[in-house]
Parts: structure tokens; sequence; C-alpha cells
């Protein structure tokens, strides 16, 4: 067993769950290197003595490996490995009271709102200055960009307004400031989040004010792309897309989450909208933008999901041609609208409806990227693996979205970071093949 030493804390942050998360773990650490920790994110070396854990507590799956990694670093504190276990994020702030019963020897559980508080136990300093300092823990030239916290929407199935609260938006100055910090440290693609990028400013500017805020992004020197994510559909403010069309800096890129197509469904799970709506509001979008990715996320096995509402989400699914899609498969939380519903679409069935789903897109990915062979891309470059370095087109998003794959053979050479013109030769389902131009 180690025993306990009087070297300088070393801190190891560890993320589950989302790109929110994601940035709240990077802003933690940039305030603790501020005051003066070292600080790393998912170390693999064992020399750190204090462990902070960021926890998902979205659904079933995510809130089981939460509690496992926890489980794994207070079996490491017991061994000696470590000195300190604390937990914050999402599955910290639902269920806090439980968790501190259920695994008392973690040192303290904070919730999502709580980084002050971590601070303060950690015996460091808040330090209100650092506008926009995070510790990156994605490559220098891309960033999260989270413009809110929280959700006011009512959505039957979500228990993120349990966990993050309501809706409050960052005033737009404080955003280009920090959008500012990035870009002078190197950052080139700003990828918008928020649990709901549509409802920005209805709070505090008292009307929804994305455009105005994606238009003064757009202004910040050095920001080549700024890319948006997780759209409501109901209520969705067109006048962003007019930014989209007058500045070339913004992706022609939309990442709206639709959950489902069926009527039935979408009313039991509180959407505030119709199948026809949705589908107006798609084509309206692509309509005024045309060429546009949209990137769209849905929900199989939702309590009540026949399979006439299952056929009819893959016939739309077929008809729509999402150049982009996920799905997931209903997860049953309690405290949320739905929790009151029979979970009644057994996990088999869901599992082979959400597969069904993804056939379909696959086979839409794969024609939709044979279209583009002989086309020529701007492409931004990620990573070099093996023998290829690897980038993204406007129309792709890092982790989740298709990529560019360029052979490094002789001559062949880009710096990650650096956008570059790739001529695609050959496409599969998910991935483009290139040459440079």
């Amino acid at each position: 067993m180690k025993t306990k030493t009087r070297r300088k804390n070393k801190v190891n942050v560890v993320t589950l769950g989302c790109s929110k998360n994601l940035v709240d773990s990077e802003v933690l650490m940039g305030q603790l290197r501020a005051n003066k920790f070292d600080v790393e994110h998912e170390s693999e070396s064992d020399d750190h003595n204090i462990v902070i854990i960021n926890t998902c507590g979205f659904v079933e799956s995510a809130k089981q490996e939460s509690i496992d990694t926890i489980l794994r670093y207070v079996d490491a504190k017991k061994d000696g490995a470590v000195e300190k276990v604390y937990v914050t994020g999402c599955l910290s702030e639902r269920y806090k009271g439980d968790l501190e019963k259920e695994i008392p020897d973690v040192d303290a559980y904070f919730g999502t709102r709580e980084l002050p508080k971590i601070l303060k136990t950690l015996k460091a300093d808040y330090k209100h200055e650092l506008v926009g300092e995070r510790l990156l823990t994605t490559p220098q030239h891309y960033a999260y960009f989270k413009i809110s916290e929280g959700c006011d929407r009512p959505c039957s199935f979500c228990a993120i307004p349990l966990m993050r609260g309501g809706h409050v938006s960052v005033p737009v100055e404080e955003l280009i400031e920090r959008a500012k910090t990035l870009a002078a440290k190197g950052t080139r693609e700003l990828l918008l989040i928020a649990q709901d990028l549509t409802y920005y400013g209805l709070d505090i500017y008292k009307k929804r004010e994305l455009a105005k805020l994606v238009d003064a992004l757009s202004d910040v020197n050095g920001i080549d792309w700024i890319r948006l994510h997780y759209a409501f559909p109901s209520g969705f403010p067109m006048d962003v897309l007019d930014v989209m069309k007058n500045r070339s800096n913004v992706c022609n890129y939309l990442d709206m989450p639709l959950q489902h197509i069926s009527d039935d469904m979408l009313k039991s799970m509180r959407r505030g909208i119709t199948k026809q709506k949705t589908i107006d509001t798609v084509n309206a979008i692509r309509d005024k933008i045309p060429g546009i990715a949209i990137r769209t996320t849905l929900i199989a096995g939702y309590p009540g999901e026949t399979e006439k509402d299952h056929e009819e989400m893959l016939r739309w699914v077929e008809d729509s041609k999402f150049e982009r899609l996920g799905i997931f498969t209903y997860s049953h939380e309690e405290n949320t609208h739905a929790y009151s519903l029979k979970d009644d679409v057994q996990e088999k069935v869901k599992k082979a409806r959400a597969d069904a789903v993804m056939q379909v897109q696959q086979e839409i990915s794969y024609k939709l990227n044979q279209e583009k062979i002989g086309n020529t891309y701007n492409v931004l470059f990620d990573r070099k693996e093996g023998e290829y370095f690897i980038g993204r087109t406007e129309f792709d998003s890092p982790d989740v979205d298709n990529e560019v794959l360029v052979k490094a053979l002789g001559d062949t050479y880009v710096r990650i970071g650096d956008f570059a013109k790739v001529k695609i030769t050959d496409a599969s389902d998910f991935d483009l093949y290139g040459q440079l131009v």
C-alpha cells in the first residue's frame, strides 16, 4: 500500500458523457491550472493523488458507466493508489443523497453548478477573471463552445432539467470574449453546444438571439468554422439560416434531434410539434440552405411505440435522407414524465428497431458519399492515424460524423489543425477517401 506523500497535489479529471460535460471539465482544469495545480485529463499514469470524476446521468447505460468508474477509483483509494476521490456532474446532481449512502468512501459529491465549491474543497480560489480560459482536451484547433446551461423544454423522456436546471444563457459579450481567448490560442473551429441552442437569449434578451450571437462570433478573427449543435425543431429561429447563408465561416451544418415522426409518439414525448410541422421545418431549412448537412437523432422503443409507429419512422428516414443520423434505445428514467408510462417495448425489440433504422441510414449515407466522388472539399485535418491523415469537411462534426482519409505517401503531408483542398477519389458508408489538390 502506498503511503501518503508530501508532494504537490496532482489531479486527474475523468469525464463521462457529452460534450457539455467535457467543457465543464476543461473549465475546472483551467481553474486548477491557474491555482498552480498539476492537472491532467484522463491520465494513464498512476502518479496523481486526487481524482475528480465528472459523471453522466442521462440514460441507464451512462449511469452504470459512471457508477463503475466511481467504484474503480474508490478501490484505488482503498489500495492507497490515490488519496482523494471527488465526484461531480449530472449523476452526482441527480442522485447525490443515494450515492453518499451507497458509496460513502467518496470524499465529496458536487452538483453540476458547484465549481466554486469544488475549488474551495481543494483549497483553490475561483478566479472570475478567467473568461474563456480552459484547458482544452480536444485538439487545439477545435473547441466545444457552450452558450447556455440547462433546459426549459418539457420533453417527457428527458432528465436533463433534473440535473442541469432551467435554461440560462451566457451574454453575447461574454461569449465573444471567450471566443477571442480560444482563437488567440489557435482554435479555428467553434462547435456551439447547449441543451437547447435555439432557446438562446429568451431569458436575458426576451427574444431568441441565436442569429445575433452567431453573426457576432463570425466576426472573431481566427475563427474559420462555426458549427451548430442541438437545435430544437419547435420554434426554430429561421433567421439563423440567413447568417449561415451570408457568413462563409458558418458551416452549412445543423444538428437537430427530432426523436420521432409518429404524431402519437411526438405528442406523448411532449415535443410540441407534429409530423407535418417537422417535415415542413426540415424542408424549409433545406430550401433556405441548399446542400446543408442535417444531423438528427431518434429514439427507438419509447413507451407505447407500436410496429406501425416504427414503420412510419423507417419510411420517413428513407424519404428524408438525412445526411447524418443516430438513434438511441429508450431509457426509462425515474422522475421524468414518461416514467409514469409503462416501459412496454422489450429491450430486444428496441435494439432491433434501432438497428433497422441504422441499416436504412447506412444505405443512405453510402449513396450520398458515392455522389461526392470527384468533388473537391475544404478539409480540416484533426489527426494522423496509421498511414492516413484524417480530417473533416464542413458537413462533419468530430467523433460522430464522416471523416476524410488521405494516405500519407511520399510528398503527401498536411499539418494537423490546418485546412487543405482534397479531391474525393473513393467512398464507403461513413468515410471518404481522397488526395490533396
